[in-house]
């Protein structure tokens, strides 16, 4: 079980280096970045400066060119940065050549180096409150150390804690090969075990409609949530803020269903979380309906709807009826533009555009929302109630003393 380390420093420092190549255009980078940087804040740390760099493709030994890469270490020697954050996924081999290049021998100070994958196992590991998610963050840590072991072995005496390194442990005979292989397998024993606890469980809530929220992280599906169930699901304005799947029964006037609320999606959504977290998203392959949550004023808010659900056709839960609903509507607002700036393009679309677009879309099947200034909730209700019971009747034809 994974214990965020106590006495860590807060509020480290960081510099984030992203690159803009053949798949991924500068508007791309610049959202990506900014995500990084949430994540930074969410995992407790201030981002200092952004670096960018134009290639065809990574660079294969340190991901970006030797160039900027001592630009980059000027800057972190002269701002005493505590850590580098790369927007993708660093080889083991580029994460050695990196560390090695920031951390040279006679340099006191320890420079860590960290990738998107471990920046968000990290905030994992933080989040984890029961032992089911816990072991699923441990599964997901030793997936990512096993081929990373020199890189681990090299720094493990000078290590005091901090982001991306709440690992599962610090001393030499756990980094051993064979020891990590044997605690993945435990772990997904273990985890096998909890499968079949929950799936028991879930066979136990009898004849009732499922219902999951779903969405992009940081949408408000917690708050959604505690409106609907009257309950206190743990939610704040960061990213990641639920891991474990929580169930609730709601009753809209007479008509009973469960309600549960999962972990949100994000791009580049580390492979090892996708694995390990399979019995949560066991959830939302067993619903009979997704509530697909948007947070509509963020200004990407189409892209997030597409990683959602290409991640919903990944784990298997992409033909399951959705009802999108479109939340934050209190925050949406208008850039501002210029009629006279012909390179601008047209004008975005108010709000009230956007519903007839995506009203026609979704064949009307999709509310806009706040659910924290609680507008429009009760029209949610009303076709929550109707979609429910007709997905009930379906199901339960000889159980209709509910209608």
């Amino acid at each position: 079980m994974i214990e965020p380390q106590a006495g860590i420093k807060q509020h480290e420092r960081a510099v984030l280096v992203g690159l803009v190549h053949k798949q991924q255009s500068e508007e791309q980078l610049d959202e990506y970045m900014a995500e990084l940087s949430f994540l930074v804040e969410t995992a407790g740390a201030q981002t200092l400066k952004r670096f960018r760099q134009k290639l065809d493709k990574p660079h294969p030994a340190t991901f970006i060119g030797p160039g900027k890469l001592e630009e980059v270490k000027a800057y972190v020697e002269a701002k005493e940065a505590d850590m580098v954050v790369f927007d993708d996924e660093l080889s083991p081999s580029q994460l050695k050549n990196i560390e090695k290049f920031f951390n040279p021998k006679e340099f006191d100070k320890n420079v860590k180096v960290l990738d998107r994958t471990n920046l968000i196992l990290d905030i994992f590991a933080q989040r984890a409150r029961t032992s089911h998610a816990r072991t699923q963050v441990e599964l997901a840590q030793y997936q990512y150390l096993l081929p990373r072991l020199t890189r681990m072995w090299t720094h493990l005496e000078r290590q005091k804690g901090g982001i991306g390194l709440r690992g599962p442990g610090e001393t030499e005979i756990e980094t051993d090969r064979r020891i990590i292989r044997d605690k993945i397998s435990l772990l997904k024993k273990k985890l096998e075990q909890i499968d079949k606890q929950m799936a028991t469980q879930r066979k136990n809530r009898g004849e009732l409609i499922r219902v999951a929220l779903v969405g992009y992280t940081n949408v408000g599906k917690s708050t959604l949530m505690n409106l609907m169930a009257k309950s206190e699901v743990f939610a704040e304005n960061k990213l990641f803020a639920t891991l474990d799947t929580t169930v609730r029964k709601v009753v809209i006037d007479n008509l009973p269903f469960l309600l549960s609320d999962t972990v949100g999606f994000i791009r580049k959504l580390p492979t090892q979380l996708v694995e390990s977290f399979k019995s949560t998203l066991d959830e939302l392959r067993e619903s009979d309906l997704l509530l697909h949550v948007v947070d509509i004023s963020h200004p990407n808010f189409e892209a997030h709807i597409q990683v959602v659900n290409r991640t919903l056709n990944e784990v298997g839960a992409g033909d399951k009826p959705v009802l999108m609903i479109f939340n934050k509507i209190d925050a949406f607002t208008v850039e501002e533009h210029d009629p006279f700036d012909l390179e601008a393009g047209p004008p975005p679309p108010d709000l009230e555009a956007l519903k007839r677009s995506w009203m026609a879309r979704e064949q009307g099947n999709c509310l806009f929302i706040s659910a924290t200034e609680k507008l429009h909730v009760d029209e949610l209700r009303s076709r929550l109630y109707q979609t429910v019971a007709d997905l009930h009747k379906r199901r339960y034809p000889y159980n209709n003393f509910l209608y």
